[in-house]
């Protein structure tokens, strides 16, 4: 049985069929299962899309997800290269990968559930709770719980973007195992939000790191990249597949603590640090100033860091989230780190030029 629940979770036997949805996916083959949700005021059908690659040979359980939120579109092309990437012929292991899990907010563009709830602040969720509920319920019992580890892409927000980065919290040294396999440029340390996919699977001892990138409704074809060649890295990692290339890898940047630069009033923001500039103490992030130009206020950073992510609306109000800096280690050496890693995702020879968005 391919099933797996926290601690006694094992590795399927080199025969044993991988179960999911009421569907029975041999070893060595690929399915596509559409999982019931709901139906519409139309009594048109919602279903859940899931692919399931289960391997020729045995190994352990991996889920990747995006969509959480239905406008965070970048993690739907990460998983459509990672998929074109993988053989179940030399698989070690499941890979359940679910690109669009909030397919409501997905077809609206939209970051939310038509009940206007946040589905990543509704988990484990309830077969008779609201819609963010039951959408949550049968993603917990139907992928999180037949796997030992999982990895759930996120972009910023509407109007923000954030820098190539890994979350995870102290307490899960397996997923900062994950962490420093994936290979982004930044690892952060965050605590886990209740209701949040991530806090309910460690409940159930699932591994989950969220990898965060880019913005809401747009592709970045850096992040892109990182977040497909990461997936693969922690595959080989977990011995689901052979690692390809050679070398040591660049140390990311780490961070355990992380504020926000906010907007002392209204106005119009002028950045003058993109995502992932190195900044110091005291260095001037952008300038907030009045629409006749009479008031310019520099904005400063208050701590030595790396900027992990940052509005593009220029329109603020007072209050607004500027820019978010993450302190690091190893303050010297961020920026040289953080430029290689970038550049070799760029020059990665894995991907086809016809995949440059």
């Amino acid at each position: 049985m391919a099933k797996v629940r926290g601690k006694d979770r094992v590795e399927a036997a080199p025969g044993d069929p991988f179960e999911i949805g009421g569907v029975s996916v041999p070893r060595g083959r690929i399915e596509t299962i559409q999982l019931p949700i709901s139906r519409l005021s139309t009594h048109t059908e919602m279903t859940l899309p899931v692919r399931v690659l289960h391997g020729a040979k045995p190994g352990p359980a991996i889920f990747v997800s995006a969509g959480i939120h239905g406008d965070e579109i970048i993690g739907v092309e990460i998983i459509r290269r990672l998929l074109s990437k993988l053989s179940v012929r030399s698989l070690a292991g499941t890979v359940i990968c679910v690109p669009v899990v909030n397919v409501f907010g997905f077809i609206q563009h939209q970051r939310y559930l038509p009940d206007r709830r946040d589905l990543n602040r509704s988990f484990p969720g309830s077969n008779k709770g609201s819609l963010a509920a039951q959408l949550a319920h049968v993603f917990m019992e139907e992928i999180i719980r037949r796997c030992a580890y999982g990895i759930d892409l996120h972009s910023a927000a509407l109007h923000r973007t954030n820098f190539p980065q890994i979350r995870i919290s102290e307490d899960r040294p397996m997923a900062a195992e994950l962490a420093d396999a994936f290979g982004a440029p930044a690892i952060i340390q965050a605590p886990l939000r209740e209701g949040s996919l991530r806090q309910t699977a460690a409940a159930a001892g699932v591994d989950v790191i969220l990898y965060e990138s880019g913005e809401a409704l747009r592709f970045d074809e850096l992040a892109i990249r990182i977040g497909v060649k990461g997936i693969l890295n922690v595959m080989a990692h977990l011995g689901m597949r052979t690692r390809k290339g050679s070398g040591k890898a660049p140390l990311p940047i780490r961070s355990k603590r992380t504020h926000w630069v906010r907007a002392p009033e209204g106005g119009l923001f002028r950045a003058l640090k993109a995502s992932g500039a190195s900044v110091k103490k005291g260095d001037v992030l952008g300038y907030l100033s009045d629409p006749f130009g009479d008031i310019d206020i520099p904005l400063e950073s208050k701590v030595d860091g790396v900027v992990i992510g940052r509005t593009n609306l220029p329109v603020v109000n007072q209050g607004d989230a500027l820019m978010h800096i993450a302190e690091v280690r190893l303050f010297s050496t961020a920026r040289e780190r953080v430029e290689e890693i970038a550049e070799a995702a760029r020059a990665d020879p894995m991907f086809d030029e016809d995949e440059v968005i």
